[in-house]
């Protein structure tokens, strides 16, 4: 396959990006990963201001990845927390991946800010590639192919 015969408009990764692909995104979606799902500690722990989280998260709502939830403190108003769903979910990977590549070369001269285990038996947990067969896949070993919904581009003569 010649990569550059196809037209990128249809790329699941673009589409993925155009929801997930900002820095603020990505560090909500961090923090509800960790489990701070309220408007404030959110902002809070970020830095991020009210409007520009506002945006995010109706961003990351109209596409599927969180839903809000009404909780009340005792005392206190209506208030919404946020939390992943299915396809929220299916991110870990990704978010574990990044966290790993940080963690080789990125990390402070200390070590890592945060390590990711399995809650069974507290070893460091990673993402794979694994085959739809169950085979586990080395990077260099993966081939890409056009898919259902790929497009030839069109070439200026």
């Amino acid at each position: 396959m010649d990569w550059l015969d196809f037209d990128t408009g249809n790329c699941s990764v673009q589409r993925t990006l155009d929801v997930i692909g900002d820095r603020w995104s990505a560090l909500v979606l961090r923090e509800i990963f960790n489990g701070v799902r309220r408007f404030d500690q959110i902002k809070e722990h970020t830095g991020i201001s009210d409007s520009v989280l506002s945006d995010r998260l109706r961003k990351l709502q109209a596409n599927g990845v969180v839903a809000a939830r009404e909780y009340q403190d005792p005392g206190a108003r209506k208030r919404k927390e946020y939390r992943l769903t299915e396809a929220g979910l299916d991110l870990q990977p990704v978010m574990i991946s990044m966290l790993r590549w940080g963690d080789k070369y990125r990390a402070d001269p200390t070590g890592p800010s945060l390590l990711a285990t399995h809650r069974d038996c507290g070893a460091p947990v990673h993402a794979a590639i694994i085959c739809d067969d169950g085979h586990p896949v080395a990077q260099r070993d993966v081939r890409a192919e056009p898919g259902p919904g790929a497009r030839r581009r069109e070439r200026e003569t």
